[in-house]
């Protein structure tokens, strides 16, 4: 898989033009590549927009090419998708505290699925809020939220409420 990734990501950057090296590590569940070129602001783009656009491209080329032995392939540019995760968590903990303090829901601005995944786990792991993705398309966004008694009772029962036969 290493080497077809490889192969794949050595094709765009010379169709793009761009200089640079990259690393691909092979994992169980993913392949990362590590992309170091040039110029990295060319590979990530407005808010990432570029980058999510190569790894989208990536994936479907690998998924045609090896449907038997296909793994998500994850691309990160001069380590920015690692940086905005670490950034997102921290934002997503200090939201969630804003809320929980505030007792007000909280809207986010649109974002890709990727980083709504990572806020979605980190609110998930605090207890009194909880988040939800709405909307459609590029205007899909987070709404951040105190959780009500009602739902947290309701969420203790469900728990508790042994499966009748």
């Amino acid at each position: 898989m290493e080497a077809k990734v490889s192969e794949i990501l050595e094709n765009i950057l010379g169709l793009l033009a761009l200089e640079g090296s990259f690393e691909v590590v092979e994992g169980t569940d993913e392949v990362v590549v590590t992309v170091e070129p040039n110029d990295p602001g060319r590979l990530i783009g407005f808010r990432g927009e570029t980058l999510d656009a190569l790894q989208l491209l990536v994936n479907q080329i690998v998924s045609r090419q090896s449907p038997d032995e296909f793994k998500r392939v994850v691309v990160d540019v001069a380590g920015w998708r690692k940086n905005k995760e670490a950034d997102l968590e921290r934002r997503a903990k200090t939201w969630a505290e804003e809320v929980l303090e505030s007792k007000q829901s909280m809207e986010l601005e649109p974002m890709p699925s990727w980083q709504r995944r990572i806020i979605h786990m980190i609110v998930s792991e605090i207890e009194g809020v909880e988040s939800e993705s709405v909307g459609e398309g590029k205007e899909r966004h987070l709404e951040i939220r105190p959780v009500t008694e009602s739902k947290k009772i309701s969420k203790k029962e469900v728990t508790k409420t042994p499966v009748e036969a």
